[in-house]
């Protein structure tokens, strides 16, 4: 981000602030005129956002100042736990007239959030058309391209001319949510091509569709996973991917705008796995006490009775301690070298494989190169080493026991970081999984042994 940028992002915030206070206090001053003035000029993202910082005692109130068209759009860009806080305050005819106004894919959403018995009732309630779609959309498995598409789009047969298409275009647009493409489908809706609106503003008004669109068309199938429609539309700039099933029959299209909702709420299970924390989703800090407790308890209690296998290690090699108390000086620096080696390498390669980095890449190469990196860092960190134990403590074979086995410890650390995550690639599990807390225990357990089997060795203890 230029500076440019950072100071027109910190005046927007300031300005959100401002409207939230001065939002506030015309409310408490029951001003509902001057909080309608004030809010027509902003745009209902920053809308609700200011309502999602009032305290909860404000913001039905706010809300219902607002007009019906422009609430339904504030509706959807707030988050998922105001929404949920707000459509059980609503009254009956308030919360049929919202949902059935949300674009389906956003209404979707919004019911894999609330009470099953809540969700049941709005459901019956909505119209007949809007109730059809959006039982097919909630009969798509979670997270794939079926649950989060919207079957709102511009469609057109091919036989029309360009004239007659962008009349067709002026009908249908307010009904449509992607307004950027045409779909030209055939008699049974299969998707044989696609146009940009660009493109059919450009060409002679007497050509015909089938003559003009493009038939090489990206696209998913229902039961895609999300990330990978992401990942798709991120490739190749789409500002929509449809979305058909086997037969090619488009069903639906995924707009850019969710895929960068996905793109955020796979990255945050990503962060929280790396992390060891178990996570259903991003709200993490408006979870309870008990809550945050048992998302992060599961895999600290793992790791804590694997660490306990250092214990055991250093146990078995007492007689070296006794006989160099040094020894015991230097082991948090090298499982904290190691562990921290072992966590860089993992992070590299995850990266790697989430973005297809290493798509043409052998896992063998890339752990090699790892461990070649591993051995150069540990020579230097070793020869640091050596020189700074001989300085302070004045015993040449204590630096020189340390000094080799950080050299090991290093390059051993670098190759099971890179190693492991290609490891849960293989056996279908996520590569995130691969944790660096878990590497970090891997890496204290071997550094524990290689370092007190190294002094025995050397020393010949």
């Amino acid at each position: 981000m230029n500076i440019a940028e950072t100071v027109i992002d910190k005046s927007r915030s300031e300005l959100r602030e401002v409207v939230c206070r001065q939002l506030q206090l015309l409310l408490e001053q029951n001003n509902y005129e001057g909080a309608k003035s004030l809010l027509l000029p902003v745009p209902p993202v920053d809308i609700a956002e200011a309502i999602a910082d009032l305290p909860e005692t404000l913001q039905l109130l706010a809300f219902r100042l607002l007009k019906k068209a422009e609430a339904i759009n504030v509706y959807e860009y707030l988050d998922p736990e105001v929404q949920q806080s707000l459509i059980k305050k609503f009254n009956d005819q308030e919360a049929i007239s919202i949902v059935n106004d949300m674009s389906p894919d956003d209404r979707v959403k919004l019911f894999d959030e609330l009470p099953s018995r809540f969700v049941r009732r709005l459901i019956r309630e909505l119209t007949t058309d809007e109730r059809q779609v959006t039982s097919l959309l909630l009969g798509y498995p979670k997270d794939t391209a079926g649950r989060i598409m919207t079957p709102e789009y511009l469609q057109l047969p091919q036989t029309l001319t360009a004239q007659e298409a962008q009349r067709e275009i002026r009908q249908l647009a307010k009904e449509s949510e992607v307004n950027y493409y045409i779909y030209i489908t055939g008699e049974l809706n299969q998707l044989l091509g696609i146009i940009s609106l660009r493109d059919l503003i450009l060409v002679s008004p007497d050509q015909q569709l089938g003559d003009i669109m493009a038939t090489d068309i990206v696209y998913a199938y229902t039961d895609t996973d999300q990330e990978e429609v992401a990942r798709l539309i991120q490739r190749y700039d789409l500002l929509a991917l449809p979305i058909v099933d086997r037969g090619e029959t488009l069903l639906g299209v995924v707009t850019v705008d969710d895929v960068i909702d996905i793109l955020e709420q796979e990255a945050t299970e990503d962060i929280y796995r790396m992390a060891a924390v178990q996570s259903e989703g991003d709200d993490y800090f408006k979870s309870s006490l008990w809550g945050v407790t048992k998302k992060r308890i599961p895999w600290l209690l793992i790791l804590l009775v694997t660490n306990s296998a250092t214990v055991l290690v250093m146990s078995r090699y007492e007689a070296v301690l006794d006989a160099v108390v040094a020894f015991a000086f230097f082991t948090p620096l090298l499982v904290d070298t190691g562990g921290n080696v072992g966590a860089q390498s993992s992070t590299v390669v995850i990266r790697g494989l989430s973005t297809y980095e290493l798509n043409d890449k052998k896992p063998a190469f890339v752990v090699w190169r790892e461990l070649m990196t591993g051995g150069i860092l540990g020579i230097v960190l070793g020869i640091l080493v050596i020189v700074l134990v001989f300085l302070l403590l004045g015993q040449a074979e204590v630096g020189v026991t340390v000094g080799i086995s950080l050299l090991i410890i290093s390059t051993l650390a670098a190759a099971t970081g890179a190693a492991l995550p290609f490891i849960f690639t293989f056996f279908g599990l996520d590569p995130a999984l691969m944790s660096a807390p878990f590497i970090t225990t891997i890496v204290d357990i071997t550094g524990i042994f290689v370092y007190l089997n190294t002094a025995k060795l050397l020393l010949n203890i």
